[in-house]
């Protein structure tokens, strides 16, 4: 078997940001905070966790969900935090399977630095949207990334299936 090599050129000027923030504020304790949920790219908040875009997509409906308290790890969420985010988990995975329809989905945390964190002191959870053959020829070819839609678009777009999706199930999220 050979090795294969996932090119995420696109992200880049994430990586450029990182790298040159000396004391880089906490865009999950920060974003949270705004006043315009659309301009901060914030779908949903509870009273302990939120749902927010990401600015720099692996591919379009990239999403996360974290704590609205500033913690590293999953042992460090009080039980209610971690019920907030499970909550919400599935709440962004039924809007998403609404809006989009992918065939698929990688979930997780990049937990600590060495396991990829770009912020690493705050925790969150990715929701990567996939479909079958995504990947294609044009981050190899020509070092760009083909995301089909603006954020905010994709943004109005999911805030209008999240809405509906919570209209008709209430209970996908806990009461605060």
């Amino acid at each position: 078997m050979s090795l294969r090599r996932l090119w995420a050129v696109w992200r880049m000027p994430y990586i450029k940001l990182l790298s040159t923030q000396q004391e880089k504020e906490c865009i999950f304790c920060t974003l949270p905070q705004s006043e315009d949920m659309r301009k901060a790219l914030i779908l949903y908040k509870t009273s302990k966790a939120f749902i927010i875009m990401n600015k720099y997509p692996y591919n379009p409906g990239h999403l996360m969900v974290a704590p609205l308290r500033h913690v590293a790890h999953m042992d460090e969420l009080s039980d209610e935090e971690a019920k907030h985010i499970w909550y919400l988990l599935k709440l962004a995975l039924k809007t998403l399977k609404r809006a989009m329809s992918p065939e698929g989905f990688n979930v997780g945390a990049n937990l600590g630095k060495a396991a990829g964190a770009g912020f690493e002191g705050h925790l969150h959870i990715h929701i990567v949207p996939r479909w079958n053959g995504d990947t294609n020829f044009m981050p190899v070819i020509s070092n760009t990334k083909v995301v089909s839609d603006a954020l905010h678009n994709t943004y109005d777009e999911l805030k209008k299936v999240l809405d509906q999706v919570l209209k008709e199930e209430p209970d996908l999220v806990p009461a605060d």
